[in-house]
């Protein structure tokens, strides 16, 4: 289960949209579903990245910071 998340795929025309209910505001589009889903991963990585940023900028200084792993 580690890194794995839901993607919900619709057909809108010509493209595929994509997004992931685990992470709101996450999604992708794309010609193809393969394009859909390579784009809602991008979404997903650089979301989760800017929350971790923005989590640890209040972390006092000092504390003690450990990797959980899940799965």
């Amino acid at each position: 289960m580690h890194n794995e998340f839901t993607a919900i795929l619709e057909r809108d025309g010509e493209w595929f949209v994509a997004y992931c209910p685990e992470i709101p505001g996450a999604n992708g589009q794309g010609h193809t579903k393969k394009e859909a889903l390579d784009n809602l991963a991008d979404a997903i990585e650089l979301i989760l990245e800017d929350r971790r940023e923005d989590g640890l900028r209040g972390a006092p200084e000092g504390a003690i910071r450990e990797i959980v792993t899940i799965g």
